[in-house]
């Protein structure tokens, strides 16, 4: 059995399923090693701006090691937050026929990215675009950087469109790279769970007959909050709702704006046990991301697997692969709020359009899953090697 080497900073809840999979099927051998050091696995989110603490079950299920970590700042959000003086050591005393990075922004990653280059093959999983890519002299800079970098690796899976279009500018030939699709637990989202939607909109105070407009994410500058506030105040429509989930460093400003209304709710961060409850609770969700770094968007696959419409901005990742205009949603320029006002009025025209916008998204959603991941990774480490 071929032996794969996985390299990522701590576990993910989009991933950890990923690797259980791939170990419970038995076509290949993995082993997950973990680089932001076990000390420093519950820490601070930077974003949501508190401890998050996942309910789901992220170290289960597959063979995994932690290694140390040197950095004095330890942390996935910048490049000297991860340093593993024992990473190198740790993989080749494993014996692996191949290794996988999950990023390379990180000195430890890095480090060991070159160290592996013409020794064995160097797999490489992410999910960078060009959208909101710089100008001038540091794209330039950075153009050229990222040509040396994608020369060590031996094969890519890119997460879509905007992904492959984004290794290929680098240097990546169509012989390098293979769809790795992102995903989501979608069975996990998918199980009806009316009863408790039906609850969660009750106590908001939001009829059956209403319609409730959803963001659930980190309530930062990136992903536009403040500009999907003013667009539904613009629209006055007071029949529709629209839910705030998530904490940040706008969220205190988004509440002093609507002190005076009815129909705009918030709730703090909610575990990914609860999650599905609100999904199923809305009828469209939005994701108005102005970026930089919005490459995907997992929070769409999970409204799509929930049954719901969807409104992105174009600098969403994944809206040119999961998004399709007048059948499951609507795409809106980035933050062009009259762009977005006539796009959210227009799709909170119709409850009814909605559920069957919503049984698309159902549709497109239900072959984007781990199991796609799982096979391409099998498939390229037996083939290749």
């Amino acid at each position: 059995m071929k032996k794969l080497a996985i390299i990522t900073t701590h576990p993910i809840q989009y991933y950890a399923p990923v690797f259980k999979l791939l170990h419970g099927r038995g076509i290949i051998s993995i082993k997950v090693f973990y680089t932001i050091g076990e000390q420093n696995i519950s820490k601070y989110d930077r974003g949501f701006g508190k401890i998050i603490n996942w309910d789901i079950p992220l170290l289960e299920g597959y063979t995994y090691e932690f290694v140390r970590n040197a950095s004095s700042n330890p942390g996935s959000h910048h490049y000297k937050g991860i340093i593993n003086p024992t990473l190198i050591r740790q993989i080749t005393d494993w014996e692996p026929d191949a290794v996988l990075f999950f990023g390379w922004a990180y000195l430890g990653h890095l480090k060991a990215i070159r160290y592996f280059k013409g020794k064995i093959p160097v797999y490489f999983r992410g999910d960078s675009t060009l959208l909101n890519e710089q100008r001038g002299v540091k794209k330039i800079a950075k153009y050229f950087f990222l040509k040396w970098l994608y020369s060590h690796i031996n094969h890519a899976f890119y997460v879509g469109t905007n992904n492959k279009a984004y290794f290929k500018k680098y240097g990546l030939k169509e012989n390098q790279l293979s769809f790795a699709s992102h995903a989501i637990d979608n069975e996990r989202f998918s199980v009806k769970r009316e009863e408790e939607s039906n609850l969660f909109r009750q106590k908001l105070g939001i009829k059956d007959e209403e319609i409730l407009v959803l963001f659930a994410g980190k309530l930062e500058d990136k992903k536009s909050p403040l500009l999907l506030l003013d667009a539904f105040l613009m629209m006055n429509k007071p029949s529709t709702h629209l839910v705030f989930i998530g904490n940040g460093i706008l969220e205190q400003e988004l509440k002093i704006r609507t002190k005076n209304t009815t129909n705009i709710h918030f709730i703090p961060f909610q575990n990914q046990s609860v999650m599905p409850i609100v999904y199923q609770a809305c009828d469209l969700f939005c994701l108005p991301s102005k970026g930089p770094a919005e490459t995907w968007g997992l929070a769409v696959n999970e409204a799509m697997a929930c049954k719901k419409a969807i409104l992105v901005s174009d600098m969403v990742g994944c809206g040119a692969d999961l998004v399709k205009e007048n059948y499951n949603g609507e795409i809106f320029e980035n933050q062009n709020i009259d762009n977005l006002l006539i796009k959210l009025d227009r799709l909170t025209q119709s409850k009814k359009n909605l559920l069957t916008y919503g049984e698309n998204s159902s549709t497109i959603i239900k072959d984007w899953s781990f199991l796609k991941i799982a096979e391409a990774i099998e498939s390229e480490l037996n083939e290749t090697i």
